[in-house]
């Protein structure tokens, strides 16, 4: 859903990560509180102007809020039958603007300069024990933790597809679970190489 970063020399691309983060809060904000139609309209037409101008093509764009599907394909009945279509295109909108937004600055932002930012905001924090240092890193491995995941059930679902068992829940979960705790198994003996123990 939230797409790596993708090299490039647009002013978006150039954009401080504090300036990027603030427009998106900022954003966020706006769309929860005035909750309308047009309000999402603008920021959709914002968000495909920002990618555009960043040079991203508008089917990369689409793959940033692509994984949403099957939720959009259930939100939308539910919210238009408790609420009606506009309380629908809001709440369904304003998720789909704000995960486009947010891949788009993760796509357009070095997730280092992501990290230092991460690090200077809790800086403040480190009288109350914090450790800005760790929860940066925690942030690094989550990050680097999607596309592995990702790349791990793409594999599983073709071995399984090539075995004839499309069907069988079981031919999924049991090798992505076994993968996944290999993979966190490799990563905790790195981390303790490395001296992150504790």
């Amino acid at each position: 859903m939230i797409g790596l970063y993708r090299p490039g020399t647009s002013v978006v691309h150039r954009a401080p990560a504090e300036l990027k983060l603030l427009v998106l809060a900022v954003a966020a904000v706006t769309l929860v509180v005035v909750r309308t139609p047009l309000a999402v309209g603008v920021a959709a037409v914002l968000v495909v102007g920002a990618g555009l101008l960043a040079d991203l093509s508008p089917r990369e764009l689409g793959r940033q809020v692509w994984p949403l599907r099957w939720v959009v394909l259930v939100l939308v009945p539910v919210q238009w039958w408790t609420s009606g279509w506009r309380a629908a295109l809001v709440v369904v909108g304003t998720m789909l603007v704000l995960v486009a937004a947010a891949g788009l600055v993760t796509v357009t932002t070095r997730t280092t300069a992501l990290l230092d930012l991460f690090e200077r905001l809790l800086a403040p924090l480190r009288r109350f024990g914090v450790e800005p240092e760790r929860v940066s890193l925690l942030l690094a491995l989550t990050i680097r933790a999607v596309p592995v995941l990702v790349g791990t059930l793409a594999d599983v679902r073709d071995a399984r597809r090539a075995r004839g068992l499309e069907r069988s829940p079981r031919a999924l979960l049991v090798p992505v679970v076994v993968r996944t705790m290999r993979h966190a198994d490799r990563l905790g003996e790195a981390l303790v190489a490395r001296g992150v123990d504790d």
